[in-house]
């Protein structure tokens, strides 16, 4: 697997160092640098998608990201991070470089980062990123809800009683949203195992880049369990208040909202389970 890491970096391989993904040094001595290989050929257009995203990402001031160091249509290589351990200082200074992220913006809701495709990916789910015209709750609902409640329905992993629940969140939409924000640029696919501690910082790995809702990107971090998950909240909620971009009121609240579209992923990729916790968060809302 050497072979694509020397055609994409323009360096010689010095050692392979395996693990998964697969770590490879390039160079000796002060000029060796530890890089991972990834492969899309499962999911096509997933590495232009998470090349496109990482380099979108790296914006001044926000969260580290991995550097893209080359990709093609199969193949990404990017530096290595090593494991660390999490802290609250780190995850408190993550909070408030994720302000800094978001705040840099997007073209619209749905957009993708520039170069990156229309069809991307969200873990091994297809995403449809496509720049709309419209108020968040309206793109939200077409690209990011319905989709995978069709699939999910149409498989039986939802119930009609289940599906007829989110229908409702989606018929309310215009209620549920909050005040209107302007598309912030998300990671997309924020949960804890995407958050790397490493050298006493939070590095950000394998985005489902596009412009959506700030909220959205906290909701994903709240899902599955982050360490230190209240002071990351409490530095980006100060952060934001001093920039001048508080958090909304009820944003809070809001957190099924946006976790909605999570965990129809998780019910389209791993089955009915994530179903009936969809369906609660529906509840929470309607």
């Amino acid at each position: 697997m050497s072979a694509p890491v020397q055609r994409l970096t323009g360096r010689t391989v010095a050692a392979e160092l395996g693990g998964h993904p697969p770590r490879f040094r390039l160079g000796d001595g002060a000029e060796a640098v530890t890089v991972v290989v990834k492969s899309g050929a499962a999911d096509p257009g997933a590495i232009p998608a998470e090349a496109a995203g990482l380099r979108w990402l790296a914006v001044p001031g926000g969260p580290p990201v991995p550097e893209v160091l080359g990709a093609d249509d199969e193949w990404l290589s990017s530096t290595w991070i090593p494991p660390g351990r999490p802290t609250a200082d780190a995850a408190g200074e993550l909070g408030r470089r994720l302000t800094v992220l978001h705040a840099a913006g997007a073209q619209a809701f749905g957009a993708p980062p520039p170069g990156g495709p229309a069809s991307a990916w969200i873990g091994h789910a297809g995403m449809r990123n496509v720049p709309h015209d419209g108020p968040w709750g309206e793109w939200f609902v077409q690209d990011r809800v319905l989709p995978y409640l069709r699939i999910a329905r149409d498989r039986g992993d939802l119930d009609p009683v289940g599906a007829a629940a989110i229908d409702r969140v989606c018929e309310r939409i215009d209620r549920l949203v909050g005040p209107d924000e302007p598309p912030a640029r998300l990671h997309g696919d924020l949960w804890s195992g995407n958050v790397l501690w490493s050298g006493g910082a939070a590095w950000l790995i394998d985005p489902a880049a596009h412009g959506g809702h700030r909220e959205s990107d906290l909701a994903m971090l709240d899902l599955f369990g982050l360490p230190h998950l209240e002071q990351v909240l409490a530095g980006y909620a100060e952060a934001a208040a001093d920039a001048g971009t508080p958090l909304a009121e009820g944003w809070r609240e809001r957190v099924p909202l946006h976790q909605l579209f999570p965990l129809l992923v998780h019910t389209v990729l791993f089955g009915g389970g994530y179903a009936g916790q969809a369906v609660a968060a529906a509840r929470r809302l309607t």
